[in-house]
């Protein structure tokens, strides 16, 4: 994991780094093309300007740089949450749900319709000749949180004895599987290190019975690895539900291009009231709502941030253009055009926001990685997952940073570039 972390971390800066050398070329070729048309002022001018009011610009840097922090790491949360659920899909799987049923915990599958499924067109086998199948029961226990010992909803999971057959990225990483028709569990990586007694060896009490931990499985960095498997004929036994009858069916199919197909035979079988999605829209719809939520909630607070950096940035600028009067009379007085100087402000203040922009995601670059956890409402049970920090996301930050530059500069450069020069120079 931390090999990985590094690599990415090392990748990510290098992305920077050529963004930078991208936009430093750009910039000196637009400079140059725009020269000779509006008299640029020259770009020194704008670094020793910087250089002289270097306290009120590190106000505004901090202020932009704090706000492009905070952006980038509420987006990168949504996305890590969303790339956790749709990881825990395969586009070989389909998922078999009652018709109607938004989610497997409103499901329910007869053990007769499982067979009736097993034998229709596209589902693999193995190599002894049987359907790649496992019929599901879920359910959410009450265990500790080894942080605070209070109790976390952890989500368990009854698949039968083939599932890692059919979920083929799961694999146990210590211990072994369940054996079919045993109180034992298997759990993920993540609820082996979140939740109290989810060690190999160690017995758990859930639902009236004893449970011995006998495996810890690595599902990918999926929603599966917060999760505990268990046989399904036991867990249904120990939740007292109906014998022989399950929440879904997750099917291996021979290839993605089987879905249609498979997916005919089972809504025009008049024997059976069932619907058939394809595994990784089923957990890509169930990540929506967070997402949507997280995303939401992050824009408001960076929004709320970026007017307060905003108006550090209109703060500095217009100090700026008032300590500036005779300076900018003298280039006007020079025979420099209004658009040059407005340019120029805007360069500086561009300039400004692009260094705040690239100290804010460089600020929230360690969080790569880092694992977090929320209910997940689908569920309603704890879900582990990592911040995900993207250059896509990267790049977002900073141009989100220069739109606050234009903002916070746009009117300081255009009152520098209207101030009448005999106005100007009078008053100095």
């Amino acid at each position: 994991m931390m090999p990985k972390l590094i690599f990415g971390t090392v990748i990510t800066l290098a992305a920077i780094a050529a963004l930078l050398l991208i936009l430093v070329i750009v910039g000196g070729i637009v400079a140059g093309l725009l020269a000779p048309i509006i008299g640029s002022v020259p770009v020194s001018y704008n670094f020793r300007s910087i250089r002289a009011r270097w306290t009120s610009t590190i106000v505004a840097i901090l202020g932009i740089a704090g706000t492009v922090g905070v952006f980038v790491a509420m987006l990168s949360l949504a996305r890590g949450f969303r790339a956790t659920l749709v990881a825990s899909g395969s586009p070989d799987d389909a998922l078999v749900m009652r018709a109607g049923s938004t989610t497997e915990m409103m499901g329910g599958i007869t053990l007769d319709s499982v067979k009736l499924v097993q034998d229709k067109p596209g589902v693999a086998r193995d190599a002894s000749g049987q359907p790649l199948v496992t019929q599901e029961v879920v359910g959410v226990v009450p265990i500790p949180l080894i942080s605070t010992g209070t109790d976390a909803n952890v989500e368990v999971r009854g698949v039968a004895p083939n599932v890692l057959e059919i979920r083929k990225f799961v694999k146990i990483v210590q211990g072994r599987m369940f054996h079919s028709g045993l109180d034992e569990l298997v759990v993920g990586k993540n609820a082996s290190k979140t939740y109290a007694g989810l060690t190999v060896g160690n017995t758990v009490a859930f639902g009236g019975g004893e449970w011995k931990v006998v495996g810890v499985f690595d599902a990918g960095g999926s929603s599966f690895d917060s999760e505990v498997w268990c046989d399904a004929r036991i867990l249904n036994e120990v939740l007292k539900r109906p014998e022989n009858i399950f929440q879904s069916a997750t099917v291996h199919l021979t290839s993605p291009a089987a879905f249609d197909r498979f997916k005919d035979s089972i809504t025009s079988d008049p024997q059976l009231n069932l619907e058939v999605e394809r595994e990784v829209d089923y957990y890509a719809k169930q990540s929506s709502a967070m997402t949507q939520l997280i995303t939401v909630l992050g824009g408001l607070v960076a929004a709320i941030m970026a007017i307060g950096a905003v108006f550090g940035a209109l703060n500095t600028m217009y100090s700026a253009v008032a300590e500036r009067g005779r300076e900018i009379a003298t280039m006007r007085a020079l025979g420099f055009s209004s658009m040059s100087v407005i340019l120029s402000f805007l360069f500086e203040a561009l300039l400004i926001s692009f260094i705040a922009g690239v100290l804010g995601c460089l600020a929230v670059l360690p969080l790569n990685g880092m694992t977090t956890q929320t209910m997940n409402f689908s569920t309603f049970s704890n879900i582990a997952f990592a911040f995900k920090i993207t250059f896509s996301l990267l790049v977002m930050g900073v141009v989100f940073a220069l739109a606050m530059g234009v903002l916070g500069g746009l009117l300081p450069a255009v009152r520098a570039a209207l101030r009448p020069v005999a106005v100007a120079l009078r008053e100095l």
